[in-house]
């Protein structure tokens, strides 16, 4: 019985520190920004320190651009960009002053790490010298207001409440061990 009781609690410890790396590496916002332009829908994830209070995206000066908060000195985020969307020699504002984030690029995507000081407000501005790369612009013949997009399916605000989702997991997680604990108790009850 002792060893059953030490089992469970060293289980219990072992479940933990795996379940909170999770929580962990789900620190940071997330905002999937979608783009339509030229009859086309692209999906721009920023995964943040900060908020993203909006966005904008000119066609024309094949530019995107970024309006953001944060009550943070130091700020750290991650975009991916689709390369359809974006490409060229793409340059970076700050505030309207040009700075130099870290860039890896694939045939698919732009993965850009930003990181730079400065709380409250802040503008970041992404230009690119190519669009709709190896895709044609689409005309749409008419408009019918008729058709439901995705959007009609989201929270007010656009985004799911994961909490929620956490806490289920830490309850079954808990109720799986205390489940095991009643099993093997039993069964050693039903051989005594």
């Amino acid at each position: 019985m002792k060893s059953l009781i030490i089992f469970s609690i060293v289980l219990l410890f072992v479940i933990t520190p795996a379940y909170g790396q999770l929580l962990s590496d789900a620190t940071g916002l997330i905002n999937r920004i979608d783009i339509q332009t030229s009859g086309h829908d692209f999906e721009v994830v920023l995964t943040s320190n900060f908020d993203l209070i909006d966005y904008s995206f000119d066609k024309n000066s094949k530019q995107f651009t970024l309006y953001l908060d944060s009550g943070l000195e130091n700020n750290l985020g991650e975009l991916v960009i689709p390369s359809t969307l974006l490409n060229g020699d793409l340059t970076f504002y700050l505030n309207d002053q040009e700075f130099f984030p870290k860039i890896q690029s694939s045939e698919r995507v732009h993965f850009i790490t930003m990181e730079f000081s400065g709380s409250g407000s802040n503008v970041i501005s992404i230009s690119g010298t190519e669009y709709l790369v190896g895709m044609d612009e689409i005309i749409p013949l008419e408009n019918d207001s008729s058709e439901t997009s995705d959007d009609d399916f989201l929270p007010p605000d656009g985004q799911f409440d994961t909490t929620s989702f956490d806490n289920n997991l830490v309850w079954l997680i808990v109720g799986g061990i205390v489940v095991a604990i009643v099993v093997v108790v039993a069964i050693k009850f039903v051989k005594k």
